[in-house]
């Protein structure tokens, strides 16, 4: 698997018009590092196959100490796309092999499904474990961190093996890592390199705002200057994408005295597509990533979670509440939460965030086994923490990419979570129906994708937050250390604390002052009440108000479904790719005008055909609304503010939607499901014509 990633990511490197002989010139630091780990991890094991007694006596130390000098090398690089990932894969086996005096556990049922005998696991790295006689999870199954290890099978001919989670971030994170140098000239200076620079002499002094004077500290670099932006410990090569500001260090490369060495044509032109450059962005990529493996690892849980409690109960009811329980904390606690994360440090919350998630889902099956009901308080405090993370996550985001690139990345986002949509139900299903009685492993494979998220955003690197004083000056905010290396502008203090209550006001006033902001969270609401009522009435819609040409009602849902899934995934990627050059305001009332007009279509459509065309266009247009929307929020809200008025927005939004799910049943009843579907499809097309008649909002 791991050869394979790499020979994918030097494949797809070469067809984007990358060149080989990028891979000698790159740089790494503590490269001997790297090297002696990978001699030390194989000639233990090389040793130990030989019948080397000192070898197998010394086993531990000396594969602790290879694990420790590749996570230091690795670590060190960070800011190197991909290697990021490749640390978590690292950190997870080795962590797995420690805790098992040398040995990486096998699970005995993951060797069966895969299709392997027992023999075929070699015993030198390697220990087979397996459930008790009686088929339970044995007790010490957790202390032997047996969910780190190998417990993924490949039952695939040809390539049947049997992985571990670290080895599939490894294999990505090294497959990308490959791609990036390939496409990215090493000898240019250009925004990867400034961007580094830029993080490091935040240290210094805070990065001035839009319009203000540069401050002395910032003098022009030339080419000897170099040198000293060298001796800060940040590689000159394959960096981020700038996260502040074009002053000073923007014209670094262009009147440094450095040429500029020829780059294909093509290679150019890969290179300017937002999404190429927001991957070559190391802080993204960690983010995007992070967040990708942690939505598989909901769904990896959602789909356990149903299973979980239908098998225990016998009642569909009961697994409806807990749905519902979901998603009582999005309404209850959005400006709380919001308020809360804006006195807090935003990285520090996305990893605490995911620190306390992959605790909670670990009790999950523990609970369920104890007392069913346990579970519900669980699933409950797994939404309230994530209410914490959503926000903390879109506002860091225009924290470390530049203003141009924020449409792109949200939609970036936005389609990770599709991805996950899409392919992550299918592999949850897959992966939860290969369990079988072995379900508890899904909800430890969730809490070990919340591990790899928060260390990838502890490798992000972030521009300090400037927070405005009431005087109208400006402070540094946030953790020095955990942000980018600083302890605030010199001579400032933070401005005074004033009370939560105030501070949540405060938020509100703001969002009602600000006229695009409030026109756009009440289209919002309305759009989301409409979505809501969808999704309570989509499967009766399936069942009685279309002819299903030969497909049961089951079917035709799962068709609707889809096609409103890849309707987003589309939508996503052409927001992003054409989002920066349409005017936000305008795209947003397409948005809801395309949506509404697609489910008042479907409502009257009469076959499966139609509808599943129109379910596309429906998904199409969500995105269309969604993304330039969040943008919108980030663009137009002061830092400081943006958790509180994030907050709102949330409890708003989700408010609407979880009391259109609740009402959307007894509409239908009364009414026909095709009927108030249409209703409220009018009605999204008539919150969004709205929006023509606020100049402020249609010339946003």
């Amino acid at each position: 698997m791991l050869i394979g990633a790499l020979v994918a990511g030097i494949v797809l490197g070469l067809l984007a018009g990358g060149r080989l002989d990028n891979l000698a010139s790159v740089r790494l630091r503590l490269v001997q590092a790297l090297f002696l780990g990978l001699l030390l991890r194989y000639a233990t094991q090389y040793l130990i196959e030989t019948g080397s007694d000192p070898a197998q006596a010394l086993r531990l130390p000396l594969f602790a100490a290879g694990f420790l000098l590749l996570l230091g090398g690795l670590w060190v690089n960070r800011e190197q796309p991909g290697l990021p990932l490749a640390f978590v894969g690292i950190l997870l086996n080795a962590v797995a092999l420690v805790v098992n005096g040398g040995y990486m556990p096998v699970w005995g049922p993951a060797i069966a499904g895969a299709g392997l005998p027992p023999s075929d696991i070699g015993s030198a790295f390697h220990i087979v474990v397996g459930p008790a006689a009686s088929g339970a999870i044995p007790a010490d199954f957790l202390l032997r961190a047996i969910p780190l290890g190998d417990i993924i099978p490949i039952p695939v001919p040809g390539l049947r093996n049997v992985a571990s989670i670290g080895d599939f971030f490894l294999a990505g994170g090294l497959a990308f890592f490959l791609f990036a140098t390939t496409v990215r000239p090493p000898a240019e200076l250009d925004e990867a390199a400034k961007a580094a620079i830029r993080r490091r002499l935040t240290a210094l002094t805070r990065w001035p705002e839009a319009g203000e004077a540069e401050p002395e500290a910032f003098p022009t670099l030339e080419s000897g200057d170099l040198v000293a932006a060298a001796s800060l410990e940040r590689p000159v090569v394959l960096g981020g994408t700038s996260v502040r500001g074009e002053g000073t260090l923007a014209r670094l490369g262009t009147g440094a005295g450095i040429a500029a060495p020829a780059v294909p044509e093509i290679l150019t032109r890969v290179r300017r597509h937002p999404y190429v450059r927001l991957a070559l962005d190391s802080s993204f990529s960690a983010l995007w990533t992070g967040q990708l493996i942690s939505l598989i690892g909901d769904r990896v849980h959602q789909v356990a979670l149903a299973f979980l409690v239908l098998r225990a109960t016998e009642s569909p009811i009961a697994v409806g509440v807990v749905f519902l329980v979901a998603t009582l904390p999005n309404l209850l606690f959005g400006p709380i939460a919001g308020t809360l994360v804006d006195r807090w440090d935003h990285r520090e919350v996305m990893i605490v965030s995911d620190l306390l998630r992959a605790g909670i889902v670990l009790l999950i099956p523990i609970a369920a086994v104890t007392d069913l009901v346990l579970v519900y308080p669980l699933v409950f405090l797994v939404t309230t923490i994530s209410i914490f993370f959503r926000p903390a996550k879109v506002a860091i985001l225009p924290r470390i990419v530049a203003q141009e690139d924020l449409v792109p990345a949200n939609s970036a986002l936005w389609v990770s979570e599709t991805f996950a949509d899409i392919g992550g139900f299918v592999l949850a299903g897959l992966f939860v129906a290969l369990l079988g009685s072995q379900l508890p492993l899904a909800f430890w494979v969730d809490a070990v994708t919340y591990l790899a998220s928060a260390v990838l955003v502890a490798s992000i690197a972030v521009a300090p937050l400037i927070r405005r004083t009431a005087a109208g000056g400006s402070a540094a905010g946030g953790s020095a250390a955990g942000e980018a290396g600083a302890g605030g502008a010199v001579g400032q203090e933070p401005p005074p604390r004033t009370s939560f209550v105030a501070e949540l006001r405060e938020g509100w006033q703001f969002l009602r002052a600000d006229a695009v902001l409030l026109a756009n969270t009440l289209q919002a609401a309305v759009g989301q009440f409409m979505l809501g009522i969808f999704l309570a009435l989509t499967p009766v819609f399936a069942e009685r108000s279309i002819d299903r040409i030969g497909f049961d009602g089951t079917a035709a849902y799962s068709f609707l479904e889809g096609a409103i899934g890849a309707g987003n995934l589309i939508g996503g990627f052409a927001i992003g790719l054409v989002g920066s050059r349409l005017a936000l305001g305008k795209t947003v009332i397409l948005g809801y005008v395309l949506t509404g007009a697609a489910v008042a279509a479907l409502a009257v459509s009469g076959n499966l055909y139609l509808a599943v065309g129109l379910a596309f266009g429906a998904g199409i247009g969500n995105l269309a609304f969604v993304i330039p929307s969040q943008t919108l929020v980030q663009r137009r809200t002061p830092v400081e503010l943006m958790g509180r008025v994030l907050g709102l927005r949330f409890s708003l939004v989700f408010g609407s939607m979880t009391l259109a799910m609740g009402i959307g049943g007894v509409l239908g009843e009364a009414f026909g499901a095709a009927s108030v579907i249409g209703a409220f499809g009018l009605l999204t097309i008539l919150a969004g014509l709205a929006g023509l008649l606020v100049p402020a909002v249609r010339d946003a």
